[in-house]
């Protein structure tokens, strides 16, 4: 029997159904060619190639497709706004897209409420958010529309921190709301040519007087070194590429891949602790291959903070840089690696802390920037901590520097010291002379003094090696660095699975 559901070859569609699938034609980049070829002329993607880059293919679901702008006499496919779910190597997400060619973008009265509405399904479900934020604020045509100045946008995506994994990319131009919106995202990713601002040109120039393009309001390099964007691409596609990779971390477990050579890890720290060398390259060597994603690389430079995997789990790692100031921690560093332990505690997500640290800096230049406030807000961050904590200190760890960086009080879930680890209370250098004031000022003959002073800082360091430290218990164990990462793995198998929550643990500082 046929089925009677199914249409004969020369039947007809229905006028009101006709008129509905003619309208959602009339969204479709096909549908808008002129405007479409100019977004690519621009050397940019549509909103819509956005999406289909950013989720599974065939996954997402359109929300608001036919909403048309409120004020009279204006047209725009969607109202300049594409959103819906869909998913990202399988899981659910919620993603919301700014559409440059309708209006630059721009958020009005009819696409602050789809928005509010997808951000308000995300909240009740708990999904990671994806914000393609390319777009000139608000579009002023709206601003005699009463539901305009009422929008919950920045609200409701303000609760989302702490609940949900939310990310923010800016390919071109995101001046106002859309900036706003990258600044509350938990990761900003913006290209290279990218330009963001809290207002754009026209409004700076009626508060300051200066006409300026976009690009010269807030170019991404500025924001990369002002700790505003976490990650750079090269481009659109690059940018959905790291947004996707960002999301992978927060999905649990994946299969384990080989270890990179662990031997070179026994020569990576230098015998000389005056010669510098790159942190990163104990992470790689560390975290499985290819697994290492640094966040605000250029700002903050002090410490490094990389989300990373290690047997396939994963971890956040938070590590002295001694590449810059010698590794002693300032007010950015300190900044920038507190948010990330609140990421990471936020998102259960366990912390390793590599420690190779002079200290706090100090001095009257260092006391403007607020590092009193700075520092304690990263100690309280790993104080407050709920995922466990490990430690590995690969050479210094010296006065309140290493209390912040994973010692005893902060109870790691295992305390791990290399060869080359030296512990102090202080620098032993400044120590030996107020230790020995009094030994040190009845020396007349400066040369003799320097030697004598010599001496002493030499006596202390012996004390204070990896291995004398780790005689008194100072180190759960001092091992051999090719042995780390089977140590670190077999610690983690020792964490608990994190309880499945309702609600959110904490919200993460924007900044």
């Amino acid at each position: 029997m046929d089925n009677p559901l199914q249409k004969s070859p020369d039947s007809q569609v229905r006028e009101g159904l006709q008129a509905v699938l003619d309208a959602h034609a009339a969204t479709t980049d096909a549908a808008r060619k002129v405007a479409v070829d100019k977004q690519h002329a621009r050397g940019r993607c549509t909103a819509r190639e956005g999406v289909a880059q950013l989720l599974d293919e065939g996954s997402f679901v359109e929300y608001g497709g036919l909403a048309k702008p409120a004020t009279k006499g204006m047209e725009g496919a969607a109202d300049g706004l594409v959103m819906g779910t869909g998913k990202v190597d399988g899981k659910p997400v919620v993603i919301v897209a700014y559409d440059y060619t309708v209006y630059a973008g721009t958020q009005s009265a009819v696409n602050h409420g789809k928005i509010s509405r997808m951000f308000q399904y995300a909240e009740r479900q708990r999904l990671p958010v994806l914000c393609w934020l390319d777009g000139g604020g608000a579009r002023p045509h709206d601003m005699f529309i009463q539901s305009m100045s009422m929008s919950t946008t920045f609200v409701t995506f303000s609760r989302l921190s702490g609940l949900a994994p939310t990310v923010g990319i800016v390919p071109g131009r995101a001046f106002a709301g859309h900036a706003n919106l990258a600044g509350l995202s938990d990761c900003a990713i913006a290209t290279k040519n990218a330009s963001m601002g809290m207002a754009g040109p026209p409004l700076v120039e009626a508060a300051l007087g200066m006409k300026l393009t976009p690009e010269e309001i807030g170019p991404a390099e500025v924001h990369m070194k002002a700790g505003s964007i976490d990650l750079m691409a090269e481009d659109d596609a690059d940018a959905c590429r790291l947004a996707r990779r960002y999301l992978s971390y927060f999905s649990g477990p994946v299969a384990p891949v080989p270890a990179p050579d662990q031997q070179k890890l026994r020569d990576l720290v230098p015998e000389s602790p005056r010669r510098a060398y790159d942190v990163r390259k104990v992470i790689e060597g560390l975290a499985d291959a290819d697994s290492v994603l640094e966040l605000k690389p250029a700002w903050g430079r002090a410490m490094v903070t990389s989300l990373a995997r290690i047997d396939g789990r994963t971890v956040g790692i938070v590590a002295n840089q001694p590449m810059f100031l010698g590794g002693a921690m300032d007010s950015p560093a300190c900044a920038k690696s507190a948010r990330f332990v609140e990421l990471c505690d936020a998102y259960d997500i366990p912390i390793l802390l590599l420690c190779d640290t002079p200290g706090l800096m100090v001095g009257p230049e260092i006391e403007k920037t607020a590092l009193v406030r700075h520092s304690a807000r990263l100690l309280s961050a790993l104080a407050n901590a709920t995922v466990p904590l490990m430690t590995v200190v690969l050479r210094k760890a010296y006065g309140l520097g290493y209390y912040i960086m994973g010692s005893r009080p902060l109870h790691p879930a295992i305390l791990l010291a290399w060869p080359t680890a030296e512990f102090g209370g202080m620098g032993l250098e400044g120590a030996a002379s107020i230790i020995y004031k009094a030994e040190l000022e009845a020396i007349a003959d400066p040369a003799e003094r320097a030697e004598a002073h010599r001496a002493y800082t030499e006596e202390l360091k012996a004390y204070n090696t990896s291995l004398r430290v780790g005689e008194r218990f100072g180190f759960d164990d001092v091992i051999d660095p090719v042995d780390t990462r089977q140590i670190l793995s077999a610690t983690m198998d020792t964490f608990p699975t994190p309880p499945v929550r309702s609600t959110k643990k904490l919200t993460i500082a924007p900044i």
